[in-house]
């Protein structure tokens, strides 16, 4: 088996650089807590793992060439983005009513009381369960990424071999970098969780990663 390995990393590196929804999805697990954020990572790579086996097995094929496949995936994905925002801007103004309601009662005038973040000795099962369910939900319903292994992927397969056998390699290759980065990616952004313990800053952080999961979600939605 003889694959252009050298020309595949590049593409690979370059699609976990730019930020998308799973990017998104992982950062703003980490700064929950680590373990939300490790599972998050670990559901988007199972995401992939999904798409990977459809393109060795053909059942891409289908997908990409059926306009009404192609598009139920992007919607219920497009949905998915949009129910996430939501959450999160209703979870900003939760927040926000209840510094209000701190502040009525004699609290602190400037950030209201404190949320209870959850410990970060031991993880509770909740945070694995939460963070690989949206990981993994965010990834097996992006059609960009059964697109990634149907048509970007095979460019870097020797027509010479086992096509199937060759798109799994450089599929579980590129799953395997992707754990590397997003733990990375999850060390750094779980740094942030001291910051984000002050209501005020977890209320902006809220909104902001609410509506930029909507535009994403709407993003999506609208593309033809």
């Amino acid at each position: 088996m003889s694959v252009d390995l050298v020309g595949f990393l590049g593409v690979v590196l370059v699609a976990y650089v730019v930020p998308g929804p799973d990017f998104l999805v992982v950062v703003r697990s980490a700064t929950e807590h680590p373990a939300k954020g490790r599972a998050a990572a670990l559901g988007a790579q199972a995401g992939l793992c999904v798409h990977m086996l459809a393109a060795a097995a053909g059942l891409s094929v289908i997908a990409a060439r059926s306009a009404l496949v192609y598009d139920a995936i992007k919607l219920l994905g497009a949905a998915y983005l949009v129910y996430l925002g939501v959450r999160a801007v209703l979870a900003a103004r939760r927040s926000a009513r209840a510094r209000t309601h701190g502040r009525e009662r004699g609290g602190d005038p400037q950030d209201g009381p404190a949320p209870s973040p959850a410990p970060r000795g031991e993880p509770e099962p909740h945070w694995w369960r939460a963070g690989f369910t949206q990981g993994f939900l965010t990834n097996v319903l992006n059609p960009k990424a059964a697109l990634f292994f149907l048509s970007i992927l095979p460019q870097f397969v020797d027509g010479g071999g086992s096509t199937a056998r060759q798109i799994f390699f450089l599929g579980l290759l590129d799953v395997v970098i992707g754990v590397v980065y997003w733990f990375a990616l999850v060390t750094v952004a779980a740094r942030l969780g001291a910051l984000l313990a002050r209501p005020k800053v977890r209320h902006r952080w809220e909104l902001t990663t609410g509506w930029l999961f909507i535009g994403i979600g709407i993003g999506v939605a609208a593309t033809a």
